[in-house]
C-alpha cells in the first residue's frame, strides 16, 4: 500500500485489472527490422491510434493504427498502439502525453488506473498532467506503485526511462509491454492437422502443442469427406481446435498445404483455451458460403489408423498404384505427366491432396480419384 502524491490516497494495485488491458508499447533501439506480423497484430487488436517517438531525432508523430507499416524500418523508435478503455477515441488521447508544464517530458502507459480520467480524457493523459506537478525525482516511486507499464521520454536530454520493466517481454532485441502481440505463430487446427491425426505426423510433430480449446465465437464447421470452416462468425458452433506454436518454416509449409491465400485463407481469431485463457491464433477458412440449412458440426473426429505417406520416388513404376485402387489406371507415362491437371467439368486447375490421394477442384468443389483424373 502506498500514499500516492498524485491522488492523495492509498493505492492498492490489482493485477487482474491490467492483465486483460490492451494497448502495447514497443521499444526498438537497434537497426534490426521488427516482424510485419507483430506490427500488424499490434494494430489489429489496438485500433485506436499509433504514437511514435523516433529515437534518432526524438521527433513525436501521431498516426492511425493502420499505418503500422511506418514501423517496418531500421530507424529506432518507441511506439504506442492504443486500445481505448478510458476516455474518448480521438487524437487528444493518443500517446505520448506531455507531462503537465514539463515541455520536454512525455509519458506512455500500458494499463488502466481505476478512478482516473473520465469519459473524455483518458487515465493516461490525466496521469501525465498530474505527474508534471510533482518533483521529477519522485516519478519512479510514483509510477511503479501501479500495476501498469510506463515509459517517460525526455526530448531535451534525448533519453527515455522504462518503469516496471519486469512486466515487459524482450524478444529479438525489442521490448514489448504486452506479449499478446507476439502470438503471430500460433495456429488453431480443426481437421487432419489435429494432434494424432494424419497430417499432424507430416507437419506438426516438431511443433509445440499448447493444448486444446474452442473458437471464442461461433463458426460453421462442415464435414464433406474432409472438414473445413467458413468465415461466417455467429453461425454454427464454438468449434473444438488444437493449438500449436509453429516455426516460420512450419508456418510456410502449412500455408502451402492449405493453399493460402489462393484457396483457403488464414485469419487470426480469438480462441478460448481449456483453462479459460483467451489467446489469438491463426485459423484457415474455406471461402465457401453456407446458409442456415447447412449441417454444421462442433468438432471433427478422424478414425486414424496410422496412415503412412508413400515416399517420393523418381518414377511411377516404383509405386504400385493398383495396390491402392481396384481400377486400372493409365500408363506409367501418364502418371508421371508433370503438366497441371484440369477439372473434367469446369476445366479449372486441380489441387492434389496426398493424404487421401485425390484431386480437388476449387471451381465446382468436386473430388476426383487418381484414376478419374489420369484417364480423363
Amino acid at each position: 500500500m502506498y500514499k500516492s502524491l498524485i491522488r492523495g490516497q492509498s493505492v492498492i494495485t490489482d493485477s487482474s485489472q491490467t492483465l486483460n488491458t490492451m494497448c502495447v508499447i514497443i521499444i526498438k533501439q537497434k537497426k534490426q527490422m521488427m516482424s510485419r506480423e507483430i506490427a500488424k497484430t499490434s494494430a489489429r487488436i489496438n485500433p485506436h491510434g499509433l504514437g511514435i517517438v523516433w529515437l534518432d531525432t526524438f521527433e513525436i508523430t501521431y498516426h492511425e493504427s493502420k499505418d503500422y507499416g511506418l514501423l517496418l524500418t531500421d530507424r529506432p523508435f518507441i511506439a504506442h498502439f492504443r486500445y481505448a478503455t478510458v476516455g474518448a477515441v480521438n487524437r487528444e488521447n493518443m500517446h505520448p502525453f506531455q507531462c503537465g508544464v514539463q515541455k520536454d517530458e512525455w509519458l506512455m502507459m500500458n494499463g488502466t488506473i481505476k478512478g482516473m480520467g473520465n469519459a473524455q480524457m483518458s487515465d493516461s493523459k490525466a496521469l501525465a498532467i498530474s505527474l508534471g506537478q510533482i518533483p521529477r525525482q519522485l516519478w519512479k516511486k510514483e509510477l511503479e506503485q501501479y500495476d501498469s507499464r510506463f515509459v517517460t521520454v525526455n526530448k531535451r536530454t534525448r533519453s527515455f526511462q522504462m518503469y516496471n520493466r519486469d512486466a515487459y517481454t524482450y524478444r529479438d532485441g525489442i521490448w514489448y509491454s504486452k506479449s499478446n502481440v507476439l502470438q503471430d505463430n500460433l495456429i488453431a487446427v480443426y481437421g487432419t492437422l489435429k494432434k494424432g491425426y494424419s497430417n499432424y505426423y507430416s507437419y506438426l510433430t516438431s511443433s509445440k502443442h499448447l493444448g486444446r480449446g474452442e473458437t471464442y465465437d461461433k463458426y460453421p464447421l462442415l464435414i464433406e469427406g474432409l472438414p473445413y470452416m467458413v468465415d461466417q462468425r455467429g453461425s454454427g458452433h464454438h468449434v473444438e481446435v488444437d493449438i500449436f506454436k509453429v516455426s516460420d518454416k512450419a508456418f510456410k509449409e502449412i500455408d502451402a498445404l492449405e493453399g493460402h491465400p489462393n484457396w483457403y485463407k488464414r485469419k487470426q481469431i480469438p480462441i478460448r483455451m481449456k483453462d479459460g485463457r483467451v489467446i489469438n491464433a491463426w485459423l484457415y477458412f474455406n471461402p465457401k458460403k453456407v446458409d442456415s440449412s447447412t449441417q454444421m458440426h462442433k468438432s471433427y473426429v478422424q478414425n486414424y489408423t496410422g496412415y503412412q505417406r508413400p515416399k517420393v520416388v523418381d518414377t511411377c513404376q516404383q509405386i504400385n498404384f493398383n495396390s491402392y485402387y481396384d481400377v486400372d489406371l493409365a500408363t506409367d507415362d501418364d502418371c508421371c505427366d508433370t503438366q497441371s491437371k484440369e477439372c473434367m467439368i469446369c476445366f479449372q486447375p486441380l489441387q492434389y491432396d496426398d493424404t487421401i490421394n485425390q484431386y480437388h477442384c476449387g471451381g465446382c468443389d468436386d473430388w476426383y480419384t487418381l484414376a478419374e483424373v489420369y484417364n480423363f
